[in-house]
């Protein structure tokens, strides 16, 4: 018996798999369950801030437009009671994107938490919360919740069926334009239509999905809330809940053309009438994929940020190049497997629009890696960054994979059957297969029949004509089953078909681990907004507490004899404003230490401010002093003193303080 590559596919399949599967469970593991684009870059009161005075109101800031309900922020006193009016207010003016709450008055002194959630303008839910104290810091009931917005099994399900709309997606007008561009005959193939019918069904009970869930998804996080009609028709009003519907109504549009794709195409044997055929399908199919992908494009991260007006077309044509290439290559592996006969002519041209899909797609992806992280640092100090990188090795990878499958179809030599041959096999099989199904049928009811004559007539002989019903359903099946070895015999005795199939079979895999890194990335936060989100928080962040003085201490040693000793530093009260300065200088006993000269610079880098310098005068042996010393913003501002102990011995000392 000859030996077959069979077993040695087999267990390679599986091996690619179970890395498939690897890959997959560390992109999906590692993932945050919803980064958003989104992020909260300030407040009033800041975090941690010790306020003189109870805040009439509290202010929220971000860094892109949210959208919040009139629960989205509320406030709590010490012991967990809303202190808020719950009414919020809306105080965006311009590129600022502020919200407020205002507050009860009479507020007693302790510490209070602020806890808020919202949705980003690229559909993903934030939340977060800190802590603000009036007169001093107390102890709190409140326990600091988690910024778990879109999180637990809401957020699971809801990341699911993102994924498999993504990925029906590439499936459905991949698929489709497959068969249109590349191989015509495939409309008939059943299962050509059966992956390209589920790409239909799987994407249309994903986008279903995510309708129902995106009110828990954005809200209380619930599971039963997914059938709250009240919660179901304020998705609706959304931008999100518009996308998701209209990508219902297209899906309508899809079902027909592929009803007449594998209907009345397949059926059309003048060459004219299919030429005009094709044509008007390809019109039609274009701007029904093009709706669809641009239901993406409209609600998530293209339509918010720089240049929206640019990224969406742009986001449109990534998303319609990824289908065309990776729903394709799908297609391919499916029509390599279950329909060998498969022409040259039409493994080529697929080659062709993969290449052309390659070249928008690195066009199109350099764009939006410039739009969403911004800057080098961004690409490896941001989550969002590495995923790209990840994202952009697996292309690379894919793009390796894919010059081998091009190397294995130009070796190929003409196909072992012309169309019509392997048109006229297919019948063949397919009416055997019929064959067998009615000789079981023909057996089953003969079997009856026998049944009930015996019962009648007990003498009876059997069947006059001699022939056994379930004997010839054997042999009927028997045939099936040879003419199928036969056929995949000859499927694997041909080298260079089974190279191809092996290599376009671990570019699918690299596909699959490939699109759950999309996913992954739709869902982060982009590294421009990261960078500057974090930027502003650390300009606008660094609150010191107000009427109570910044003090600092920075030892030195200047090196000389008795170089060595500590700065103790105090700015009161420690806000923007006068303040006043003193400077206290130890020796290494502890006792004041008298130097010829003392000097105090203060600079604020986030804002290229500075060094703003102060000479003290000296009170009295190592205690230095200064009155109206101005800081004119807020901010992590670098306290530099410089120290010289003798002619020839100085040294400089600095430390970043929070200044508010």
């Amino acid at each position: 018996m000859p030996t077959t590559t069979a077993p040695r596919l087999g267990t390679a399949l599986a091996r690619l798999l179970l890395v498939a599967a690897a890959l997959l469970g560390v992109l999906l593991a590692g993932a945050a369950p919803a980064s958003a684009h989104a992020a909260l870059t300030g407040s009033d009161p800041q975090d941690g801030a010790v306020v003189a005075t109870a805040p009439k109101e509290v202010n929220l800031t971000f860094s892109e437009q949210v959208a919040m309900g009139g629960d989205s922020i509320r406030v709590l006193d010490p012991a967990g009671n809303r202190v808020d009016t719950g009414e919020l207010r809306d105080l965006c003016s311009g590129n600022i994107v502020r919200y407020g709450v205002g507050l009860r008055t009479g507020l007693p002194e302790g510490t209070y938490t602020v806890a808020w959630q919202a949705v980003s303008a690229d559909s993903h839910p934030i939340a977060g919360a800190f802590t603000f104290s009036v007169g001093a810091p107390s102890e709190t009931s409140v326990a600091l919740p988690e910024q778990n917005a879109g999180g637990g099994v809401v957020g699971a399900l809801y990341g699911i069926a993102r994924y498999l709309s993504y990925a029906a997606f590439t499936v459905l007008v991949g698929g489709s334009a497959f068969v249109l561009a590349c191989w015509p005959r495939g409309a008939s193939v059943r299962p050509i239509q059966r992956l390209v019918v589920r790409g239909w069904l799987t994407l249309t009970a994903a986008t279903l999905v995510m309708l129902l869930l995106r009110n828990p998804y954005t809200g209380s996080g619930e599971l039963g809330d997914a059938f709250d009609l009240g919660g179901l028709k304020a998705v609706l009003e959304t931008k999100t809940g518009a996308a998701l519907v209209s990508r219902l109504m297209l899906l309508g549009a899809a079902a027909l053309f592929v009803a007449v794709l594998f209907g009345a195409y397949t059926k059309r044997t003048d060459p004219k009438e299919k030429k005009d055929l094709t044509f008007g399908l390809a019109i039609g199919g274009t701007v029904v994929a093009a709706g669809i992908a641009g239901t993406w494009a409209l609600a998530e991260h293209a339509s918010t940020g720089i240049q929206p007006g640019i990224a969406m077309p742009v986001d449109l044509l990534h998303l319609l190049a990824v289908a065309a290439w990776l729903g394709g290559l799908t297609t391919l592996l499916v029509a390599l497997y279950r329909a060998p006969g498969i022409e040259r002519a039409a493994v080529e041209r697929f080659s062709k629009i993969a290449f052309g899909s390659v070249v928008v797609l690195a066009a199109t992806g350099l764009y939006q890696s410039w739009r969403q992280v911004g800057s080098w640092s961004a690409l490896t100090g941001t989550s969002y960054g590495q995923l790209l990188l990840v994202k952009i090795g697996l292309v690379a990878v894919l793009l390796g994979i894919a010059w081998i499958s091009r190397r294995w179809t130009q070796r190929l030599g003409a196909p072992a059957e012309t169309s019509e041959t392997a048109a006229t096999a297919e019948t063949d099989e397919a009416a055997q297969a019929d064959e067998a199904a009615q000789a079981d049928e023909a057996a089953e009811v003969a079997e009856t029949d026998e049944t009930v004559e015996t019962a009648e007539e007990p003498q009876k002989s059997p069947d006059t004509d001699g022939i056994d019903p379930v004997r010839a359903a054997q042999l009927a099946r028997q045939r099936v089953a040879v003419a199928t070895a036969r056929t995949k015999r000859d499927r694997d005795a041909d080298p260079e078909r089974t190279g191809l199939r092996r290599s376009v079979l671990t570019e699918a895999v690299v596909a699959v681990v490939l699109l759950a890194v999309t996913t992954v990335l739709t869902s982060t936060e982009p590294g421009r907004t990261e960078e500057e989100a974090g930027r502003s928080q650390s300009a606008s962040g660094s609150t010191a507490v107000p009427e109570r003085p910044v003090d600092v201490r920075l030892p030195f040693d200047t090196g000389g004899v008795n170089g060595k000793g500590t700065v103790r530093l105090s700015l009161d009260p420690g806000r923007t404003g006068a303040n006043a300065l003193h400077v206290f200088i130890d020796g290494p006993d502890s006792r004041p230490l008298d130097v010829p000269e003392l000097k105090v610079a203060f600079t604020l880098k986030a804002k290229s401010i500075g060094p703003l310098p102060v000479v003290p005068d000296r009170i009295q042996a190592g205690h230095w002093s200064a009155s109206g010393v101005q800081i004119p913003m807020a901010g992590e501002w670098q306290i530099q003193v410089t120290v010289r102990t003798s002619d020839i011995d100085q040294t400089t000392i600095d430390k970043n303080v929070k200044i508010g």
